[in-house]
């Protein structure tokens, strides 16, 4: 019967689980941060619980021109639901504290990762109607666009960059999360025979922090002619063969769409230096490539017509860059001259 405990410290922690979920009623879950050239301040999306806070009267009258649903608490089932699940798991933690019990620790993890999975796949599926399901007689159409916001990073939307991610709820919850694991491996570690039980709730914990930690990422993304606009002129990208990338450590990406608009963005020190997580130049010999600024070979003649007058493009290679010499009349830049 002993093994069919859980130890002291995993008592306390959960207790300590269902303290923390309790906070998670007062504080916002989750935000979406808004920042276009109009509003360099910036607008803001708080979601707590049982609410909206935020900019939301400006962010609800600019979606207007778009045909997109304005935002009101009251049209969100979830607000009126969200706050008894809260109150339900942190009761459960302190439950499963209070019997020790492995079972309870064990259907308590299942149960709180089995929610984290629903209440993700309902703010997807939210967002996908947000930014799809848009009023025809909007006075500002664009075909084919949608402005569904991100799950977890950073989108552009027209002239708007999005960046979505947990605000002091969302990370309580991300915390109560890797404790559990914690526990489970912990318990397992020490009572062995428990493996069978364990095994579910592990591998469902698992994935989920896997899924968490991989969406947030600092890889660079093909350009979409037509779709991206340039973050210096404002242009939309025409021609992926002169187009380039700036990711930010917070996995914000600005596009361009020739070399002379990013330079021109660097000059001007729109991100700090220490903020890039990495530039990248399309590849001129395969466009939809993109290289890291460190690796790749640059080249420059006015024969090459891009869409600024850059007039530079970038190769994987140097050998690459040498079969287009005898086509046009120009010179190899460094790579110095490119950052």
């Amino acid at each position: 019967m002993k093994n069919n405990r859980v130890s002291g410290i995993t008592r306390i922690l959960l207790v300590v689980c269902g303290l923390g979920l309790l906070i998670v009623l007062f504080v916002p879950m989750w935000r979406i941060d808004l920042a276009a050239p109009q509003y360099p301040e910036g607008l803001m999306m708080f979601i707590y619980a049982n609410k909206l806070g935020g900019n939301i009267d400006i962010i609800n009258g600019l979606n207007h021109y778009i045909g997109m649903k304005t935002l009101h608490a009251n049209d969100f089932a979830e607000f009126k639901i969200l706050p008894g699940l809260i109150i339900f798991y942190a009761l459960l933690f302190i439950a499963a504290a209070v019997v020790a019990k492995k079972k309870w620790l064990n259907l308590s993890a299942i149960l709180f990762v089995l929610f984290g999975i629903v209440a993700m796949v309902d703010f997807w599926r939210w967002e996908y109607d947000y930014g799809h399901n848009l009023n025809p007689d909007a006075a500002i159409i664009v075909p084919g666009m949608a402005y569904q916001p991100p799950l977890i990073g950073f989108k552009q939307l027209l002239n708007f960059g999005a960046y979505s991610m947990p605000d002091i709820g969302g990370w309580i919850f991300v915390a109560v999360g890797v404790i559990l694991l914690g526990l489970v491996v912990y318990e397992w570690k020490w009572h062995p025979k428990s493996v069978v039980q364990l095994a579910p709730s592990m591998m469902v914990l698992l994935t989920l922090l896997s899924v968490s930690l991989s969406s947030c990422s600092t890889q660079p993304q093909a350009l979409r002619i037509g779709k991206d606009n340039c973050a210096f002129c404002k242009m939309p990208i025409s021609d992926n063969r002169f187009g380039a990338e700036i990711i930010t450590k917070k996995s914000k990406i600005y596009t361009f769409d020739d070399p002379h608009c990013i330079l021109s963005f660097l000059k001007a020190n729109t991100v700090a230096k220490m903020d890039i997580a990495g530039i990248y130049y399309a590849n001129f010999a395969e466009p939809h490539q993109l290289i890291n600024a460190s690796k790749a070979y640059f080249f420059k003649s006015p024969d090459l017509k891009s869409p600024m007058n850059g007039n530079v493009a970038s190769f994987d290679t140097e050998e690459n860059l040498n079969k287009v010499l005898p086509q046009f009349n120009g010179v190899k830049i460094s790579r110095e001259e490119m950052q």
